[in-house]
């Protein structure tokens, strides 16, 4: 399944936002299981530092899907941003792909300390560049942080529902280029993602 699809499957579950918001639709990934056999861990690999990620991550989709989340966004933020002083960026050698995945998650839905999501947008990026964490999660996250500010995002990943369907939640910068910076980023073409949400839209 694809990243943009495992997105997809729960940014309206808890609020569609119209298409015109200024803040980010409620994008939401599902926090893959960690496989039952893979590749030999790395010798930096943190075990409880992976198990730590993925129950919050497991938490914050429990809040988002209905379930119990008793802590809500606020101390995760405060945790991630413990875990960027210690270690920067987790790393997929420290925490493995999940683990990766499940610190991106709280930093996409860090939304009420805008200050955490841009040093974590800052931390990824050169991580991403070196092969340790996901060209994908870099992309949503970017765009998160532009549409929190306002700014067209360039991936188009931050979408809501309105009345004709769903619409990105502030415009694409340069769209006739966006396919190319998707599939740079490892995300299926714009039209494949929006047709995807339609989806989700017709059914809310």
């Amino acid at each position: 399944m694809s990243r943009s699809l495992l997105a997809v499957l729960l940014v309206l579950l808890a609020a569609c936002s119209s298409p015109d918001a200024a803040a980010p639709a409620a994008t939401a990934s599902p926090t893959p299981a960690p496989p039952a056999s893979g590749p030999p861990r790395s010798p930096l690999f943190d075990q409880a530092l992976h198990d730590e990620l993925l129950a919050m991550a497991e938490r914050d989709q429990s809040g988002r899907t209905g379930g119990a989340d008793l802590e809500g966004d606020d101390p995760r933020t405060t945790r991630l941003a413990a875990i960027l002083d210690e270690h920067g960026w987790p790393t997929f050698d420290l925490v493995g792909e999940d683990g990766e995945d499940a610190a991106w998650l709280i930093a996409q839905h860090s939304d009420q300390d805008p200050a955490l999501q841009r040093r974590a947008l800052e931390l990824l990026r050169p991580v991403v560049a070196a092969g340790q964490a996901s060209p994908g999660n870099l992309a949503y996250l970017e765009d998160r942080v532009a549409v929190g500010a306002g700014r067209p995002q360039l991936y188009g990943t931050q979408v809501g529902c309105g009345p004709g369907g769903p619409a990105p939640a502030t415009p694409i910068a340069d769209e006739a280029a966006v396919d190319e910076r998707r599939a740079a980023a490892g995300l299926e073409p714009l039209a494949d993602y929006l047709a995807e949400m339609a989806e989700i839209c017709a059914g809310e």
